[in-house]
Protein backbone atom coordinates (compact mmCIF):
# COMPACT_ATOMS: atom_id res chain seq x y z
CA UNK A 1 0.00 0.00 0.00
CA UNK A 2 2.85 2.41 0.88
CA UNK A 3 4.61 1.61 -2.38
CA UNK A 4 1.45 2.49 -4.28
CA UNK A 5 1.24 5.90 -2.55
CA UNK A 6 4.89 6.60 -3.31
CA UNK A 7 4.34 5.69 -6.95
CA UNK A 8 1.29 7.96 -7.13
CA UNK A 9 3.14 10.95 -5.63
CA UNK A 10 6.03 10.42 -8.00
CA UNK A 11 3.62 10.35 -10.91
CA UNK A 12 2.11 13.66 -9.79
CA UNK A 13 5.53 15.27 -9.50
CA UNK A 14 6.44 14.14 -12.99
CA UNK A 15 3.18 15.41 -14.45
CA UNK A 16 3.21 18.83 -12.73
CA UNK A 17 5.65 20.46 -15.23
CA UNK A 18 3.46 19.33 -18.08
CA UNK A 19 0.40 20.87 -16.43
CA UNK A 20 2.22 24.16 -15.90
CA UNK A 21 3.31 24.24 -19.53
CA UNK A 22 -0.23 23.56 -20.76
CA UNK A 23 -1.62 26.25 -18.48
CA UNK A 24 0.96 28.80 -19.60
CA UNK A 25 0.13 28.01 -23.24
CA UNK A 26 -3.59 28.60 -22.67
CA UNK A 27 -2.90 31.87 -20.87
CA UNK A 28 -0.64 32.98 -23.71
CA UNK A 29 -3.39 32.22 -26.20
CA UNK A 30 -5.84 34.33 -24.16
CA UNK A 31 -3.39 37.23 -24.07
CA UNK A 32 -2.82 36.99 -27.83
CA UNK A 33 -6.58 36.99 -28.45
CA UNK A 34 -7.05 40.04 -26.25
CA UNK A 35 -4.21 41.90 -28.00
CA UNK A 36 -5.63 41.05 -31.41
CA UNK A 37 -8.74 43.18 -30.79
CA UNK A 38 -6.96 46.35 -29.76
CA UNK A 39 -8.30 48.89 -32.28
CA UNK A 40 -6.19 51.02 -34.49
CA UNK A 41 -7.16 54.44 -35.73
CA UNK A 42 -8.49 52.96 -38.98
CA UNK A 43 -10.14 49.83 -37.54
CA UNK A 44 -13.93 49.74 -37.49
CA UNK A 45 -14.79 46.03 -37.13
CA UNK A 46 -15.38 44.33 -33.80
CA UNK A 47 -13.10 41.49 -32.68
CA UNK A 48 -13.91 38.36 -30.68
CA UNK A 49 -11.95 37.82 -27.50
CA UNK A 50 -11.76 35.13 -24.88
CA UNK A 51 -13.23 31.66 -24.90
CA UNK A 52 -16.50 30.25 -23.69
CA UNK A 53 -16.76 28.56 -20.32
CA UNK A 54 -19.42 26.53 -18.61
CA UNK A 55 -22.55 28.52 -17.86
CA UNK A 56 -23.06 29.47 -14.24
CA UNK A 57 -25.98 30.70 -12.23
CA UNK A 58 -25.40 34.34 -11.32
CA UNK A 59 -28.69 34.73 -9.51
CA UNK A 60 -30.98 37.72 -9.71
CA UNK A 61 -28.45 40.26 -8.46
CA UNK A 62 -28.41 43.45 -10.50
CA UNK A 63 -25.51 45.86 -11.01
CA UNK A 64 -25.22 49.33 -12.40
CA UNK A 65 -23.70 50.02 -15.83
CA UNK A 66 -20.18 51.37 -15.89
CA UNK A 67 -19.57 54.83 -17.36
CA UNK A 68 -17.80 54.84 -20.69
CA UNK A 69 -18.99 51.37 -21.70
CA UNK A 70 -21.29 51.08 -24.71
CA UNK A 71 -22.96 47.88 -25.95
CA UNK A 72 -24.69 46.88 -29.15
CA UNK A 73 -26.55 43.74 -30.24
CA UNK A 74 -26.76 42.15 -33.70
CA UNK A 75 -28.77 39.12 -34.85
CA UNK A 76 -26.56 37.75 -37.64
CA UNK A 77 -28.54 36.80 -40.76
CA UNK A 78 -31.74 37.27 -38.78
CA UNK A 79 -32.85 40.87 -39.13
CA UNK A 80 -36.49 39.86 -38.45
CA UNK A 81 -35.43 38.52 -35.01
CA UNK A 82 -37.28 35.21 -35.49
CA UNK A 83 -36.52 32.67 -32.76
CA UNK A 84 -37.50 29.01 -33.43
CA UNK A 85 -38.74 27.35 -30.26
CA UNK A 86 -36.46 24.57 -29.06
CA UNK A 87 -33.64 25.40 -31.48
CA UNK A 88 -30.45 27.32 -30.85
CA UNK A 89 -30.26 30.95 -31.89
CA UNK A 90 -27.24 33.23 -31.93
CA UNK A 91 -26.67 36.90 -31.38
CA UNK A 92 -23.51 38.99 -31.17
CA UNK A 93 -22.83 41.47 -28.39
CA UNK A 94 -20.45 44.30 -29.18
CA UNK A 95 -18.69 46.08 -26.31
CA UNK A 96 -16.85 49.38 -26.68
CA UNK A 97 -14.66 50.54 -23.81
CA UNK A 98 -14.08 54.27 -23.68
CA UNK A 99 -12.81 54.12 -20.10
CA UNK A 100 -9.30 54.19 -18.73
CA UNK A 101 -9.33 50.62 -17.33
CA UNK A 102 -9.72 47.30 -19.08
CA UNK A 103 -12.95 45.34 -18.85
CA UNK A 104 -13.08 41.73 -17.72
CA UNK A 105 -16.20 40.19 -19.26
CA UNK A 106 -17.73 37.58 -16.97
CA UNK A 107 -20.93 36.35 -18.61
CA UNK A 108 -23.91 37.08 -20.80
CA UNK A 109 -27.44 36.22 -19.74
CA UNK A 110 -30.94 36.86 -21.07
CA UNK A 111 -34.58 36.34 -20.18
CA UNK A 112 -37.93 36.25 -21.97
CA UNK A 113 -40.85 38.35 -20.76
CA UNK A 114 -44.40 39.13 -21.80
CA UNK A 115 -44.43 42.23 -24.00
CA UNK A 116 -47.14 44.08 -22.06
CA UNK A 117 -45.64 43.49 -18.61
CA UNK A 118 -41.94 42.83 -17.95
CA UNK A 119 -42.69 41.73 -14.40
CA UNK A 120 -44.22 38.55 -15.86
CA UNK A 121 -41.20 36.35 -16.53
CA UNK A 122 -41.66 33.66 -19.16
CA UNK A 123 -38.23 31.99 -19.15
CA UNK A 124 -34.72 32.57 -17.86
CA UNK A 125 -32.28 31.63 -20.60
CA UNK A 126 -28.98 29.90 -19.90
CA UNK A 127 -26.14 32.20 -18.88
CA UNK A 128 -22.94 31.93 -20.90
CA UNK A 129 -19.65 32.56 -19.11
CA UNK A 130 -16.28 33.54 -20.60
CA UNK A 131 -12.65 32.93 -19.60
CA UNK A 132 -9.89 35.45 -20.27
CA UNK A 133 -12.34 37.75 -22.05
CA UNK A 134 -11.06 41.29 -21.69
CA UNK A 135 -11.63 44.53 -23.52
CA UNK A 136 -8.69 46.93 -23.12
CA UNK A 137 -9.11 50.63 -22.57
CA UNK A 138 -10.15 52.46 -25.73
CA UNK A 139 -10.84 49.04 -27.30
CA UNK A 140 -13.81 47.06 -28.53
CA UNK A 141 -14.73 43.42 -28.86
CA UNK A 142 -17.57 41.10 -29.90
CA UNK A 143 -18.94 38.21 -27.84
CA UNK A 144 -21.26 35.50 -29.21
CA UNK A 145 -24.26 34.41 -27.20
CA UNK A 146 -26.07 31.20 -28.11
CA UNK A 147 -29.45 30.54 -26.51
CA UNK A 148 -32.62 28.54 -27.01
CA UNK A 149 -36.15 29.17 -25.81
CA UNK A 150 -38.30 26.30 -24.60
CA UNK A 151 -39.80 24.10 -27.28
CA UNK A 152 -43.08 24.25 -25.37
CA UNK A 153 -43.25 28.04 -25.61
CA UNK A 154 -46.28 29.12 -27.60
CA UNK A 155 -45.57 30.97 -30.79
CA UNK A 156 -46.00 34.73 -30.58
CA UNK A 157 -44.31 38.01 -29.80
CA UNK A 158 -42.20 38.27 -26.63
CA UNK A 159 -39.69 40.67 -25.15
CA UNK A 160 -36.06 39.58 -24.89
CA UNK A 161 -33.85 41.28 -22.31
CA UNK A 162 -30.13 40.62 -22.68
CA UNK A 163 -27.47 41.64 -20.15
CA UNK A 164 -23.69 41.44 -20.15
CA UNK A 165 -21.88 41.24 -16.79
CA UNK A 166 -18.31 42.50 -16.46
CA UNK A 167 -15.76 43.75 -13.97
CA UNK A 168 -13.65 46.89 -13.89
CA UNK A 169 -10.98 47.07 -11.17
CA UNK A 170 -12.69 44.14 -9.41
CA UNK A 171 -15.99 46.03 -9.32
CA UNK A 172 -18.99 44.26 -10.90
CA UNK A 173 -21.11 46.05 -13.48
CA UNK A 174 -23.72 45.09 -16.01
CA UNK A 175 -25.15 46.66 -19.16
CA UNK A 176 -28.33 45.81 -21.03
CA UNK A 177 -27.39 45.26 -24.67
CA UNK A 178 -30.90 44.40 -25.92
CA UNK A 179 -34.40 45.11 -24.66
CA UNK A 180 -36.89 44.58 -27.43
CA UNK A 181 -39.34 42.23 -29.08
CA UNK A 182 -38.61 38.93 -30.81
CA UNK A 183 -40.91 36.62 -32.73
CA UNK A 184 -41.04 33.04 -31.44
CA UNK A 185 -42.17 30.50 -34.04
CA UNK A 186 -42.72 26.77 -33.91
CA UNK A 187 -39.83 24.77 -35.28
CA UNK A 188 -40.06 21.93 -37.78
CA UNK A 189 -43.59 22.69 -38.96
CA UNK A 190 -44.88 24.76 -41.84
CA UNK A 191 -48.16 25.54 -40.09
CA UNK A 192 -48.63 26.37 -36.44
CA UNK A 193 -51.39 24.99 -34.25
CA UNK A 194 -53.24 28.29 -34.40
CA UNK A 195 -53.05 28.31 -38.20
CA UNK A 196 -54.46 24.79 -38.42
CA UNK A 197 -57.29 25.71 -36.03
CA UNK A 198 -58.18 28.83 -38.03
CA UNK A 199 -58.13 26.88 -41.30
CA UNK A 200 -60.45 24.20 -39.87
CA UNK A 201 -62.78 26.84 -38.43
CA UNK A 202 -62.94 28.72 -41.73
CA UNK A 203 -63.64 25.50 -43.65
CA UNK A 204 -66.48 24.58 -41.29
CA UNK A 205 -68.05 28.02 -41.65
CA UNK A 206 -67.85 27.78 -45.44
CA UNK A 207 -69.54 24.36 -45.40
CA UNK A 208 -72.35 25.64 -43.16
CA UNK A 209 -72.85 28.67 -45.38
CA UNK A 210 -73.01 26.44 -48.47
CA UNK A 211 -75.64 24.21 -46.85
CA UNK A 212 -77.74 27.25 -45.93
CA UNK A 213 -77.59 28.58 -49.50
CA UNK A 214 -78.58 25.16 -50.85
CA UNK A 215 -81.59 25.03 -48.52
CA UNK A 216 -82.73 28.49 -49.59
CA UNK A 217 -82.54 27.51 -53.26
CA UNK A 218 -84.62 24.37 -52.62
CA UNK A 219 -87.30 26.40 -50.83
CA UNK A 220 -87.55 28.86 -53.71
CA UNK A 221 -87.83 26.07 -56.28
CA UNK A 222 -90.66 24.40 -54.32
CA UNK A 223 -92.65 27.63 -54.16
CA UNK A 224 -92.42 28.17 -57.90
CA UNK A 225 -93.73 24.65 -58.69
CA UNK A 226 -96.93 25.08 -56.68
CA UNK A 227 -100.06 25.86 -58.83
CA UNK A 228 -102.14 28.93 -57.90
CA UNK A 229 -105.42 28.31 -56.04
CA UNK A 230 -108.68 29.38 -57.71
CA UNK A 231 -111.40 30.44 -55.28
CA UNK A 232 -114.96 29.58 -56.28
CA UNK A 233 -117.60 31.63 -54.54
CA UNK A 234 -121.45 31.82 -54.73
CA UNK A 235 -122.69 33.22 -57.99
CA UNK A 236 -124.90 36.31 -58.09
CA UNK A 237 -127.31 37.16 -60.85
CA UNK A 238 -127.62 40.68 -62.14
CA UNK A 239 -131.23 42.00 -62.36
CA UNK A 240 -130.47 44.05 -65.48
CA UNK A 241 -129.27 40.89 -67.21
CA UNK A 242 -132.64 39.16 -66.49
CA UNK A 243 -134.60 42.08 -67.96
CA UNK A 244 -132.54 42.01 -71.14
CA UNK A 245 -133.10 38.25 -71.54
CA UNK A 246 -136.86 38.42 -71.07
CA UNK A 247 -138.77 37.13 -74.07
CA UNK A 248 -135.85 35.15 -75.40
CA UNK A 249 -135.55 31.41 -75.80
CA UNK A 250 -133.40 31.29 -72.67
CA UNK A 251 -136.20 32.59 -70.43
CA UNK A 252 -138.78 30.34 -72.05
CA UNK A 253 -136.64 27.23 -71.49
CA UNK A 254 -136.20 28.21 -67.87
CA UNK A 255 -140.00 28.51 -67.44
CA UNK A 256 -140.55 25.06 -68.95
CA UNK A 257 -137.99 23.57 -66.61
CA UNK A 258 -139.71 25.15 -63.65
CA UNK A 259 -143.09 23.75 -64.70
CA UNK A 260 -141.69 20.30 -65.07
Amino acid sequence: MKSFRVFFLALLLLASPLLKVARSDSEAEGVDAAESVQPTEEATDLGIVGSEADAQDYGDENFNPAPGVDTICVFPKNSAKIIPAGLESELLVGVKNDGESSINVIAIKASVHLPFDHSLLVQNLTAQAFNNATVPAAGQATFPYIFAVSKFLQAGTFDLVGTIIYEIDQQAYQSTFYNGTVEVVESGGFLSVESVFLICLGSALLVLFGLWIHGQILNLSKKTKRSPKVEVGTGTRDASMDEWLQGTAYTQSNKQKKKK
